[in-house]
């Protein structure tokens, strides 16, 4: 490895040598592309996120928790929070009391909610079919890599 000159802090000789910007620009490239898709919902994309992931996790789960969701969307508890509260103002979701645990609330979709979800879905698979058909049959090879960085919880 050569001596970095004391003006080139950086480990990479080329931009296009490190990942986590080419991670940067390619999240950035395809947000952009989320972002129009969604649009017409007037969805964010963690709205969208959370509404498919709610609705993921309800064919799979009968009572799920916001931090269930969080976790399931990687997404800090807190953000979670702030953002449901924006889908139950549009009247998508319903937060109920639990339970067995008072600080928890279970989520679920309205039928609005849920409609909203179903018809949001294509339009992002078609973004991600789209964006990411160049890596033809790497693309399972591409998933494991990617799947593989992310912790276990």
């Amino acid at each position: 490895m050569s001596k970095k000159k004391p003006n080139f802090p950086f480990a990479e000789k080329e931009a296009h040598d490190s990942t986590g910007l080419l991670l940067w620009q390619l999240t950035t490239i395809w947000q952009r592309a989320i972002t129009a898709a969604l649009k017409p919902y007037d969805l964010t994309q963690i709205q969208f996120v959370l509404l498919a992931s709610l609705l993921w996790l309800s064919g799979k789960e009968k009572c799920i928790t916001q931090i269930m969701l969080a976790r399931h969307a990687k997404l800090d508890v807190m953000m979670t929070s702030q953002v449901l509260r924006t889908l139950e103002s549009r009247s998508l979701i319903i937060r109920h009391a639990h339970p067995t645990d008072t600080r928890a609330k279970m989520l679920e979709l309205t039928h609005s909610g849920k409609q909203l979800a179903i018809h949001a879905i294509p339009a992002v698979e078609g973004v991600d079919n789209d964006f990411f058909n160049v890596l033809g049959q790497q693309r399972n090879s591409f998933n494991h890599a990617l799947r593989s960085l992310i912790p276990e919880e």
